[in-house]
């Protein structure tokens, strides 16, 4: 490896071609990116004590080991983003100036001659930057002032327009190209027989956009491989992927395909800022390293068409459609591994296609279902990553009925009783899903489906406060606090095209008008022209009504006990039972037995799934394992939390590595608590013990989305 320090411009001229190996990711600097550029080009541009401004690094392979200095294209590991948006900048300044030259250098032939063209080359030999696919024509195209190709860049589209209104708006173009000349930056030439441009690019990234996860693993995929082979690859397989997902959504989704993708072949969810690391792990397992690359970027673009059908909207299928429309209405995200799979078995006929509709409702009941009964979401993700181990591929849907149905109880499908109970309570008006659930009642059973969008939500009883006197008679006595616990609930909401006309009228006017309840054509309103009063029996008449159908829509898995025991994991054998009174440090009167008390009501509020298990030695508290175990001394409670030691946040330094030395408990963490006054935080290292379990940490909270309710 060699660098310089050079001028970009005279990088940019001494250089005859820079090109973008097919292997890199597209252009994707945004406003944000291309202003700061802007700024910092006119700040020195702008104040002759700047001498220069330094703006990263280009990385390059040639055959030999030296600087620009022959007619050799150059193939950029790093430093695209900038070259491109400088490219850009200059073809807006070229328009700009035309014939006139504010400073020495800069009119629009010198630009153009200098920067953007090879003059005495034909072809694609005639320009400085060649990009790949869809930025390569739409670069093209603008360099030589032509109309862009129909599937044009967003991106160099999006910042040549940027540029070109931010130049239109300069009083003095004088100080751009000022600025332009005292831009500095590393030119670094790579050998590529004694460099490992792998490594070089995993490292360099301090500078312009962040590298996702996706950009790493294409370019760790094909960087190796001989040109024919990775042309061939990428326009085979890779290319066709970036095309499925679209431009925009293959930067915001593919990170979060490829974690999915992973997670089914592993069983495993990777961190999601590690996912590069855990492919990098996987494609060096002994059958996916044997089966080679070819294969294995085969099976990713399968599944990544699946992703795509059911995150993406690309599902040609209508049913299959469908289904997929109301999960991502219902954001139900942690699922698509379990469904990827799936999708799988459905496109090798492994898997009939009414099969899978009849476990996507399911899956889409079970999330709903919990969401209304406020059922805690953090263990939805492992849930969905570990489920497709419990089916039975010869009987589809029966196992995953079954295997619904013996989900543990802070995991469970609730029943028709408690989902009914829930439903005709909660406050249904102030959620983000509201147009999913009343879209999917109003539809359900419906051949043709009614456009819910063009409707809005109607609250029967008004939502003014200050109801009119003719309201309050209707409620009653109570009306105060029938309109307090009843106007967002299930039996007072409703879909019409009248809500203007409504207004807060008394119930029979809305019932009666032209367009009102009685001539609705809505099933949502069937009932309501018949009733007289609207008070608070009619609103829970009428949710109990609703509810009765939402227990068919949103339906729960039904299947014999004799069915579902087939389905029953062997019991575990029985161990010793323990209590209390077998822990001698936590007899009455003792002195640790108020500091145990005080914790254990901690610990078993973290979460209704918790559990307390009394064993020999130690006391174990449990989520989907071990999370924290007690172990009563004398003077103190000794906690062992399962967790890896470099990975607990502690900055009082209460806690100490035990990985390697012999402990009562299943952690690699011990903490001794012995003073109440340090409980809190003592719980505060428990709790990231438990979330660590759940998979509650931020990062999968902000990688799952928005939760349903």
């Amino acid at each position: 490896m060699k660098a310089t320090e050079t001028s970009a411009l005279q990088f940019m001229q001494k250089s005859s071609q820079f090109a973008i190996p097919i292997y890199q990711r597209t252009y994707s600097w945004t406003d944000v990116e291309c202003r700061q550029l802007w700024d910092d080009i006119l700040r020195s541009g702008g104040d002759d004590a700047i001498k220069a401004h330094f703006i990263g690094s280009v990385v390059y392979i040639e055959k030999g080991l030296y600087q620009v200095s022959s007619q050799t294209p150059l193939l950029v590991i790093d430093g695209q983003q900038r070259l491109t948006s400088l490219t850009l900048l200059l073809e807006a300044l070229a328009r700009h100036v035309g014939d006139s030259e504010p400073v020495d250098g800069f009119s629009a032939k010198k630009i153009r001659h200098y920067y953007l063209y090879n003059d005495v080359e034909e072809g694609e030999r005639g320009y400085k930057l060649l990009l790949t696919q869809t930025d390569r024509e739409s670069l093209k195209a603008l360099l030589r002032q032509k109309a862009l190709p129909d599937q044009y860049s967003l991106r160099i589209k999006d910042n040549f327009d940027l540029f070109s209104s931010l130049i239109e708006k300069l009083k003095d173009v004088a100080v751009l190209c000022h600025g332009l000349s005292k831009l500095i930056l590393v030119d670094v030439a790579l050998n590529r027989e004694q460099d490992n441009p792998q490594l070089i690019f995993e490292s360099m990234n301090s500078t312009g956009r962040e590298l996702s996860q996706a950009d790493l693993i294409r370019n760790y995929v094909l960087m190796g491989l001989e040109p024919g082979h990775q042309t061939a690859l990428y326009e085979d397989h890779w290319r066709p992927m970036e095309l499925n997902f679209g431009q925009e959504a293959y930067g915001i989704h593919f990170d979060r395909f490829m974690r999915d993708y992973l997670t089914v072949k592993t069983g495993e969810i990777p961190n999601v800022r590690a996912v590069y690391e855990a492919f990098k792990a996987y494609s060096r397992r002994p059958p996916v390293q044997e089966e080679g690359v070819d294969k294995l970027v085969a099976d990713i673009r399968s599944f990544a068409s699946y992703y795509c059908a059911m995150a993406l909207g690309r599902e040609v299928d209508r049913t299959l459609a469908e289904a997929f429309q109301d999960l991502r209405e219902l954001k139900v995200d942690v699922a698509y591994p379990l469904l990827l799979e799936l999708y799988d078995d459905y496109a090798s006929h492994r898997l009939s296609q009414s099969d899978f509709v009849d476990i996507i409702r399911m899956v889409e009941s079970y999330v709903f279902r919990r969401a209304v009964c406020a059922i805690p979401t953090n263990s939805l993700n492992k849930t969905f990553a570990t489920f497709s181990r419990e089916l039975d591929k010869n009987h589809y849907v029966e196992s995953a009925m079954a295997a619904f149905m013996l989900l543990p109880s802070y995991r469970r499908f609730p029943s028709d009783e408690e989902f009914k109970r829930e439903l005709m309570t909660r406050d249904l008006y102030n959620n983000p899903r509201r147009s999913y659930w009343l879209r999917r009642l109003e539809n359900f059973g419906r051949k043709e489906r009614v456009p819910v969008d063009e409707y809005t939500i109607e609250h029967i009883m008004p939502q003014n406060d200050n109801l009119s006197d003719a309201w309050r008679s209707e409620l009653g006595p109570e009306w105060e606090r029938v309109h307090q616990q009843k106007l967002h609930t299930l039996g007072n909401l409703t879909l019409t095209g009248y809500n203007s006309e409504y207004s807060d009228r008394q119930f029979t006017e809305k019932r009666d008008m032209k367009g009102g309840f009685k001539e609705s054509p809505l099933r949502l309103n069937q009932g309501l022209g018949s009733i007289e009063r609207w008070n608070e029996d009619a609103i829970d008449e009428r949710a109990h009504d609703l509810a009765s159908i939402a227990v068919k829509v949103w339906s729960s898995p039904d299947l014999d006990r004799e069915v579902v025991s087939r389905y029953r994991p062997p019991s575990k054998r029985t161990t010793p039972s323990y209590s209390i009174l077998d822990h001698v440090h936590l007899a009455e009167g003792k002195s640790s037995r108020a500091l145990f008390e005080a914790l254990r009501r901690e610990v078993l509020g973290l979460d209704p799934c918790v559990t307390e298990e009394f064993l020999k030695l130690y006391v174990a508290y449990k989520a989907e394992t071990n999370f924290v175990d007690v172990v009563p001394q004398a003077a103190r409670l000794l906690l062992s939390l399962n967790i890896p030691f470099p990975e607990l946040y502690d900055p009082k330094g209460m806690s100490r590595d035990v990985t390697s030395i012999g402990r009562l408990g299943n952690g690699d963490c011990e903490v001794g608590l012995s003073n109440l006054d340090d409980l809190p935080y003592v719980m505060g290292l428990i709790r990231q013990a438990f979330e660590r379990q759940m998979g509650n940490d931020i990062l999968e909270e902000e990688l799952a989305g928005p939760r349903p309710f």
